[in-house]
This record gives C-alpha cells, sequence and structure tokens, in this order.
C-alpha cells in the first residue's frame, strides 16, 4: 500500500491553490470515488480546506443524472476523466454544462476528439493535468491561461523533476518525481508495517514524458504501455491514437501480447463495430506513421471495460484479447 500522511496531502493541497484560482463563489462538482486520490484529495479535501461549496455524486456512472445534477447546483469546477466526460457531454442537454468555468481532466489522457465536441457543443475549455497516487495526487496541471493541448501542464511549485534515458526511445526520458507532496513510501505484504521510502526521496513514476522549454510535460505513455516488436519500441498509445482519429466515437485499447517471432504483437480491441485494420493501414500510411503502429489484429467488443477510476481495464482487455487469439 501506499502511505500518505497528512503532510504530503496538505502539501498538494497547497500546491493546487496556487496553481489554479479557486474563488469564494465557486461550486465543485465531483463524481468521482473517494477511494481514488483524485477523488478524495482535490475533489473533497480541497473545498473543504478552500471553503467552496463542494457537491459530490455517488457514481462516475449517470452521465444524464449528473448533467442534470451540474446545471441544477451550478456548478463551476468539474473533476473528471476523459472517459466520463466524454459521456457526460453526449447525454447532457445544450445548456446542462454551460454553468463550469473549469473542468479538469486527469487519470487517463484526454483526446483531441473528446476536448473539441465539449467545445462545440458547450464552449467549454477542457484542462487536462497528470497525478499518481504516490505523489498525493497532483504533479501537473495546465491552467486556463496557459493551456497547451497535447501536454498536461506545468509542474506543481515546489517539486522537482529527472529524466532517466530508455532505451528505444529518444526525445523523452523515464519521469522521476521529488517534494513536499511524495508519499512517505510503500508497506509491502511481506513486510507488514514497514516503510520504504522512495530512495534519496525520488519516486520513479514509470512515466515516459518529454519536457519542453516552457516546462509544459507530454506523457508519451506508461513504460509498460510500450511494445518491442522485432527489436523496435512501440507506444500503444500511438496505436489508440490512430483509432480515435479514425472513429472518435468510440472507445479503443491497445495491448501487447506474446509472439513467438517478433517478441510481441499489438493488439486493438475497440468498440466500433465497423472497424476494419485496412483503414488503420490506410491512415498510416497517409500520415507517415510507421507500419510497426498498426495492430497485428483488431478485435470488437461491445464494451470495453472500465475500471471504477475512469481507466480502461487494461488488464480484462488483455485477457480477452488473449482469450479471442487463442480461439
Amino acid at each position: 500500500g501506499v502511505v500518505l500522511s497528512h503532510r504530503p496531502i496538505l502539501a498538494n493541497l497547497g500546491q493546487v491553490r496556487a496553481h489554479i484560482d479557486i474563488y469564494p463563489g465557486d461550486v465543485v462538482f465531483n463524481p468521482l470515488p473517494i477511494f481514488h486520490c483524485f477523488g478524495l484529495t482535490v475533489g473533497t479535501l480541497l473545498p473543504l480546506i478552500a471553503g467552496v461549496k463542494l457537491v459530490c455524486h455517488p457514481t462516475p456512472l449517470q452521465p444524464r443524472e449528473i448533467a442534470r445534477r451540474i446545471r441544477a447546483t451550478g456548478a463551476t469546477i468539474l473533476l473528471s476523466t476523459d472517459t466520463f466526460i466524454n459521456q457526460y457531454a453526449r447525454a447532457g442537454e445544450p445548456g446542462d454544462l454551460d454553468s463550469l468555468r473549469l473542468a479538469v481532466c486527469g487519470a487517463e489522457r484526454l483526446r483531441d476528439e473528446t476536448r473539441s465536441f465539449v467545445r462545440r457543443k458547450y464552449g467549454i475549455t477542457l484542462l487536462e493535468g497528470y497525478g499518481v497516487t504516490e505523489a498525493s495526487p497532483v504533479v501537473a496541471a495546465n491552467q486556463v491561461e496557459a493551456n497547451h493541448p497535447g501536454t498536461v501542464g506545468r509542474l506543481m511549485a515546489g517539486m522537482e523533476t529527472r529524466l532517466e534515458p530508455v532505451e528505444g526511445i529518444s526525445g523523452a526520458g523515464r519521469l522521476l518525481l521529488k517534494g513536499p507532496n511524495i508519499m512517505l513510501g510503500y508497506i509491502r505484504a511481506d513486510a507488514p508495517g514497514h516503510i520504504m521510502p522512495p530512495q534519496d526521496g525520488w519516486y520513479d513514476t514509470g512515466d515516459i514524458v518529454s519536457i519542453d522549454g516552457e516546462g509544459f510535460i507530454a506523457i508519451r505513455g506508461r513504460l509498460k504501455r510500450f511494445a518491442k516488436i522485432g527489436g523496435e519500441t512501440v507506444s500503444l498509445a500511438v496505436v489508440e491514437n490512430i483509432a480515435a482519429a479514425l472513429w472518435p466515437d468510440h472507445t479503443h485499447a491497445a495491448v501487447a501480447v506474446p509472439d513467438g517471432r517478433k517478441g510481441e504483437q499489438v493488439v486493438l480491441v475497440t468498440d466500433a463495430p465497423d472497424a476494419r485494420r485496412v483503414d488503420l493501414i490506410g491512415w498510416a500510411q497517409n500520415h507517415g506513421v510507421t507500419e510497426l503502429a498498426v495492430p497485428r489484429h483488431l478485435l470488437t467488443l461491445e464494451n470495453i471495460p472500465v475500471l471504477g477510476t475512469g481507466k480502461i481495464d487494461y488488464g480484462r482487455v488483455e485477457k480477452f484479447a488473449r482469450a479471442k487469439l487463442q480461439d
């Protein structure tokens, strides 16, 4: 388990308040589960500390009810994920989300398709942020006055970064973090009661990122979200991006499964009923994307499994893909 005391959590609350303006009249709408660090720290404790009104909803899986409640409560700040805000925006009637001045998305990559749809229907600009439980959790976030789509914004105040080189990946590295909001450490099952702190205070996120000259951080993917194909490194996020460009109204999950000849092979699982692999090939060729980013197999599934946090359940997706390929 991750050990967070009151100190790193309070530090992170201070960092978020310094990063994003919160006004006395704001109303925070939090549909995220409190067992998740984003829903707990930002969605519950931050409004209490800042002294603003908080509206909680017991589950993020009721898009129509949530859209109606945002209108009814006059909510000004919404915390969400790409998957969930996409559903709220589609289920809501025109005007349901008009009271929002900030819609902050974390936990997963914010797709361009989601961003443009929400802007077209409601005139809302989405802000993407990045966090990890071990950092209490907010690490970086875009701001209204400094919003760079395709990045997760700038680092919270008081934090340091270090990028470790990763073989096969250029222009980016594995992100290590240090700061007052970093956890005390892990408690592992084989050493109950013993806290194992991060080495020299540096927490290894396992995420591959690039940081530009202005300090904006772009997430390339988790280290385990890269496939090794014939000695080449392929980002599974890029595979999903191609599918999202072709079928923007659907959900797509790319996984790597073992391949006897090339080490690993990429499988794309999608809920787009008309998806065809030949379309992926054509898109990659027309946009100069390496053919390695075209999945070997394309499988359709009516509902892509999602965790309670709003992230795709890649474990279940991989099990489905393996079972299908063995049929």
